[in-house]
């Protein structure tokens, strides 16, 4: 029987919660595991979380507390910071009479009370709460919180511009035009506060979007969209005003779309914001694609490539010649590919320049030049021009239509290594895609070495991370027969405050490699169907997205639902 710190499960054997032999049993996993005895209890379902908790605050004399329905006091939330309540899992719950009350997890963490009667100058009251239970509200208070600051905040910059507070018939007259002043304190304050927001939340995207009587702003994160506190609708103009003005784009021009970039520094970090700008009918949606130049430094390895196909694609980007393209949605991560692929070969003895609309990311050592269609400067003038500065390797943003497809494949055959993207659902389609197009057949199958379609799949929290077997039927929709699912890893992410109770945090991708073999070719120059290419290039050894996402599935990496959502159940 367990000794010491772990007298709580003798308390739970008493209360008849749970037997010796289970106990033992639990015992038995923690020796096989490394587990600690309290998440081996809960997990073999001998006893909840609340039930633990109270064994533990018998054991410590320490007063267990119910957090479902205990009254939270949202102003004590500001004597603890959200960072420390997170990273220590405590939570202030109210102060009475200079004494401030705060639920905690972990009963062993004397230095945490000791640090919390430091920094608050207040004498603390420690309560007993089950730990995920203390999670959840942790995060349920705090977004709370700020929500509440963010309307207070919305409130004091509409009172000190004199106005009234928003409501449903703001601005539908155009009465809301330009009523705050985009360079008032408060406004610099507000844009500053969404993009920080936006990069502390790890967000790819930041949109903001007028309706008739609120404007919504959402942060993409993890390829999904979360929606925040709205603003209200008299700030439209200010804001939008604001934002063009970091972009440097003329705020008097309503009519038409408009782009830009902003470059800020965020904390100690400095970040580019691709700034796109539309005009809709209830006012100027704009959309800032948020550029973290750390997230480019990815190497080749750390993509997520299974080993043969990492071996593959290393052999095909030191071809001499050729043409390599990337396929898929925007958002795939198709630019995150090809700029590791060229830092892979970024060495002082090749030339590289690319052809880009926008320059999204600026690499050292590598000429890179910016599509401007407006005086001419497109895909093709910069492929034609580039080729005379006698390059090793280029890389053309998208090829988009025949003259650009036309004008890469004469530079790969006249030498030069090319990379490109191209908007297909799958590999195989971009040799169909390129003949649709007007290339050639003959052009098409005597240039193209490699295409590689990617998506990305949100891989599971690494926090709440457990084993977790589905259900038959997902097993039977996902073609995965129960003996394999019972070898392999496969988990989920329960939900914690870390994900913001998602499950899933950062993203990884998953990938289809299509080499161009003989077979392949001498299709591409029949014009075969891409059903039919798909076929052969499966029979040759190209795993497909499903194929490669499932694998990643059995290890743990992300599960078969998300697999599902970003390919299909067809596979």
């Amino acid at each position: 029987m367990a000794k010491g710190v772990n007298d709580w499960a003798k308390i739970l054997v008493k209360s008849g919660i749970c037997s010796v032999d289970e106990l033992q049993d639990a015992q038995q996993m923690c020796k096989n595991t490394g587990m600690d005895l309290d998440q081996a209890v809960f997990r073999q379902g001998y006893a909840t979380e609340a039930e633990i908790a109270k064994a533990k605050a018998k054991q410590h004399n320490i007063p267990f507390i119910d957090l479902d329905t205990a009254e939270i006091d949202l102003d004590a939330l500001d004597n603890i910071p959200e960072q420390t309540a997170r990273a220590k899992n405590c939570l202030a719950i109210n102060e009475e009479n200079g004494t401030l009350n705060v639920a905690i997890s972990d009963p062993y963490d004397f230095e945490l009370i000791d640090q919390l009667r430091f920094v608050t100058n207040k004498h603390v009251e420690t309560f007993l709460a089950p730990p995920d239970q203390l999670r959840d509200l942790i995060t349920r208070a705090y977004e709370l919180d700020e929500r509440g600051h963010q309307e207070e905040f919305y409130k004091e910059i509409t009172e000190a511009a004199g106005l009234e507070a928003p409501t449903a018939e703001a601005g539908k007259d155009g009465s809301d035009e330009g009523v705050i002043d985009e360079n008032s304190a408060p406004i610099v304050k507000l844009v500053h506060q969404i993009i920080s927001q936006a990069i502390k939340k790890r967000a790819s995207d930041i949109h903001v979007e007028p309706f008739e009587d609120r404007v919504r702003i959402r942060y993409r994160v993890d390829g999904v969209l979360i929606e925040e506190t709205p603003a209200p609708r008299k700030m439209l103009n200010a804001l939008l005003s604001r934002i063009k003005i970091l972009s440097k784009i003329d705020i008097a021009e309503r009519r038409k779309p408009q782009d830009g970039r902003i470059k800020l520094t965020v904390g100690t970090k400095e970040f580019d914001f691709r700034v796109s700008v539309l005009p809709t009918s209830h006012g100027q949606s704009v959309v800032m694609r948020i550029l973290d130049k750390d997230k480019i430094k990815v190497s080749l390895k750390d993509l997520g490539f299974a080993d043969d196909d990492y071996r593959i694609f290393q052999q095909m980007i030191r071809r001499p010649n050729g043409i390599i393209l990337v396929t898929g949605p925007t958002g795939s991560g198709k630019t995150t590919t090809l700029y590791a692929s060229l830092n892979e070969l970024n060495h002082p003895d090749r030339k590289i320049i690319t052809a880009e609309d926008p320059v999204e990311y600026y690499l050292p050592g590598i000429n890179q030049v910016e599509v401007k269609h407006s005086i001419g400067l497109d895909f093709a003038r910069i492929i034609r021009s580039m080729l005379r500065q006698a390059p090793n390797i280029i890389l053309v943003g998208e090829i988009r239509d025949q003259e650009t497809a036309e004008m890469a494949i004469q530079a790969s055959l006249t030498g030069h290594l090319v990379f490109s993207t191209l908007h297909t659902n799958d590999a195989p389609s971009a040799i169909t895609r390129l003949i649709d197009i007007g290339v050639p057949p003959y052009l098409v199958a005597s240039s193209i070495i490699a295409v590689m379609g990617q998506r990305l799949v949100r891989t599971i929290c690494p926090e709440c991370k457990e084993p977790h077997m589905p259900t038959e039927n997902v097993l039977k929709e996902a073609r995965i027969p129960l003996n394999v699912a019972q070898k392999a890893k496969l988990a989920h992410g329960k939900g914690c405050s870390k994900c913001s109770k998602k499950g899933y945090l950062g993203r990884r991708a998953i990938f289809e490699l299509m080499v161009v073999n003989s077979k392949i070719r001498e299709m591409a120059f029949k014009g075969a169907s891409s059903t039919d290419i798909r076929k052969v290039a499966v029979n040759n050894g190209m795993k497909t997205l499903y194929h490669d996402g499932m694998v990643k599935a059995l290890k743990g990496s992300t599960t078969i639902e998300e697999v599902f959502r970003v390919t299909g159940k067809e596979g």
